[in-house]
This record gives C-alpha cells, structure tokens and sequence, in this order.
C-alpha cells in the first residue's frame, strides 16, 4: 500500500517553456514518494508541452492541460483541485526550490506539531532583461526583509497575526505575500470562504486569509526557495513599467472608485483589502483601507517613474495637483512620516540602475545568467 502524499507542489504555468525545466528539476530532484508534482499546463504555446511531455510518465507528476486561456487565479485553481497532499505548496514556473526542502521542511513541521502554516525566506534572483533591458541579473540575500518581530523560528500568536493583516490595510506588508514562501495545510486553506484562491491577486488574498483564519503559523527565519523574476512573469511587467500588460497577462482587473494611476499592486491591493474586509466582516470590525496611505505609496510611484524618465516631472506636479481635496489633505501626516522621508531619499540618490531604484538591497551578478546557476553559486557559498 502507497504511503499518503504529504507534499503536494503546484506548479501553474503559461508561456513559461524556457524555464519550467530548471523549476521541476529541483522539485523532482528531492526524490520523495510522498510529494507529487501537479502542473497546470495553461493552454501553451511556446516549448512548454514539448518540456512537461518529457515528465509526463514520472511517478509522481500530474500534468493537466486547459484547451483554452484561463485567468492566472482558474489556473492556480486548475492545479490545486488535484492535490491530494496535506500541504499544499504553490510554484512559479521560474521559481526554484532550494535542495533538501522537503527534508528540512519535515523537521521543522515536527518540532512545532504540524502547524496550519510556515512561512520562510529564500533569495530573490532577477534574470537577464527583467528589469528594462539590463542583461547582467541581480539578487538580494534576503527575498524579504522580515521586522524585528520576526527573528526566530517561532509560533505566531493569534494577536500578532492579526496585527500583520491590519498593517496590510495601512499599505504596510510585514510578510512576503509570495505564496512561495508559505507552505499551507489543504485543510486551512479549505476554511477560506469562497475558496482558497480568489482574483484579483489570489496569493495576497489567501495568505491574509489563512492569517484570520488558520489555527496555527510558524515563522522561520531560513531560505527555503529562490523566487525568481523573468522576461514572462509579472514582476517583469511591473518592474519595466508595462503594468497594463501585466494585468492582461495575468487576465485580473485592479478597477475601484476612487483609483489613481500608478502602481497596478497597490490598486491590486486596495481590491483584495476590500474583499478580505467582506470575506471576515467580524474579525476586521472598524479596519478600513486606509486611504492616505494608498494615495502617498501611489504619489512614491510617480516620483520614481520621473526618476527613471519614464514621467515628466510636469506630469507629476499635474497628477498631484488632480488629487482630490480630501487626498491632498490625507498627505500632510506625510511631512512627519520617517519612513516617507527615508523613501524619498532612496529615491533621489544619484547613480543607481533602473532596478536598483525598485530593489532595495540589490547586488549585481554578471556571470550567472539563469536561476540554476544561481542556486548553484549561492550554495557554494554558504
């Protein structure tokens, strides 16, 4: 009798054939009978088919097509509604998993009494002509930088949880709204109201989500995963100003009354805040999105597309001077704000790339043009 999968990997992809192999390779390279490997093959048309057809009769892999184009949100969905595993972990094609995650995974899931949820860190890696036409790649030692709440592997209180997902409403992310660097039981995500993954950005819906309603979260401070950004994902489309694009490509709508130009995750964001508040009215009571904090992020926008002349600094005087009363009025906390000043004087320091202007904390690599080669020289460094 087969043993009970524990794992299961999502992996949704759509045009992602020049990369997908180096993302499975390490998911299957970490042999395990209980992990599967379940692929949503989004109606292809690069190299992807002819790439997963070289995996279809591995044990383990589950490989499903769409004969039609399906939102980034019906695609996550396509794949989960296969797994079978007790916990779910979502890739991105040009994702990859560090070596012996599963192993150390296990451990970790042992120590704390198999919690609902873990989140972690890994490294970011920026590949050749993500980021505007740069052709060396970046990456930061830390995917994110974790508060000073978080510095040790440890069990989440139900008081600081809520306190993460109330500063979400204050435009003030505390964990990585990566679904890549959280692992979920299927029976929490389960207890989502309308289902685990919902539109407009279904990643930051549901961690937030499983943060209300999840009995348990462990933090720790190790790197599990490289999350990448490539020429196709939506990091690229953000980060080279094709934002339009991106939300095509990603088949989502970020449209609410009041919307400003500017940054489509913030405009993301304000839409998925506002669902949250409707999936869990009681445990959000009195939470509103708090409106000055969106408007001054999106203000933060426009000065950096001017800084990489991609606005006239007319246009951003202009689009300022459009802002309702109420909103420029909302700004004045802004004057006594550090973290405004410290932002607008990351801003202005001279002689920084495009990418660097985006990325806090970004090194550059000039010899490493894919991410595993990456993973590889991180490795021998550690």
């Amino acid at each position: 009798m087969s043993e009970p999968i524990e794992f299961s990997v999502l992996l949704p992809t759509r045009n992602g054939g020049r990369y997908i192999e180096a993302c499975i390779e390490s998911i299957l390279a970490q042999a395990d009978a209980r992990i599967e490997l379940i692929v949503s093959d989004n109606a292809n048309e690069d190299e992807t088919p002819a790439v997963l057809q070289r995996y279809a009769d591995r044990p383990g892999v589950t490989i499903v097509r769409t004969e039609t184009v399906l939102s980034v949100t019906d695609n996550w969905n396509n794949a989960y509604r296969h797994a079978r595993g007790e916990y779910v972990l979502m890739m991105g094609d040009d994702d990859l998993l560090l070596d012996d995650y599963f192993t150390r995974m296990r451990a970790l899931l042992s120590r704390h009494g198999r919690p609902d949820c873990v989140v972690y860190n890994g490294y970011s890696y920026i590949a050749p002509t993500s980021v505007g036409t740069h052709t060396c790649s970046y990456y930061r030692e830390q995917h994110f930088a974790f508060g000073d709440d978080f510095r040790h592997e440890a069990l989440l209180t139900p008081e600081h949880r809520r306190g993460i997902v109330v500063d979400m409403f204050r435009f003030l992310p505390r964990i990585p709204l990566n679904m890549q660097t959280t692992l979920v039981k299927r029976a929490a995500a389960e207890r989502i109201p309308g289902g685990f993954f919902q539109p407009p950005f279904p990643d930051h819906l549901a961690l937030n989500a499983l943060l209300l309603c999840a009995d348990s979260w462990v933090f720790t401070p190790e790197r599990f995963v490289v999350v990448g950004v490539s020429p196709k994902s939506f990091g690229h489309y953000v980060y080279s100003q094709s934002q339009q694009s991106g939300l095509a490509y990603l088949g989502i709508s970020a449209d609410f009354a009041g919307r400003l130009p500017g940054n489509e995750l913030l405009n993301g964001m304000y839409v998925w805040l506002d669902a949250l508040r409707g999936l869990y009215p009681d445990e959000l009571r009195g939470i509103t999105v708090d409106r000055p904090a969106y408007v001054r992020r999106q203000i933060y926008a426009w000065i950096l597309d001017w800084r990489m002349g991609r606005r006239s600094l007319g246009s951003v005087v202009s689009q300022m001077a459009a802002l309702s009363l109420a909103d420029q009025l909302g700004q004045a906390a802004s004057l006594v704000d550090r973290q405004s000043w410290r932002y607008v004087q990351r801003l202005l320091q001279p002689q920084q790339s495009s990418a660097e202007r985006q990325f806090t904390e970004l090194l550059t690599l000039d010899d490493v043009p894919d991410i595993s080669t990456f993973a590889r020289w991180a490795a021998g460094r550690a």
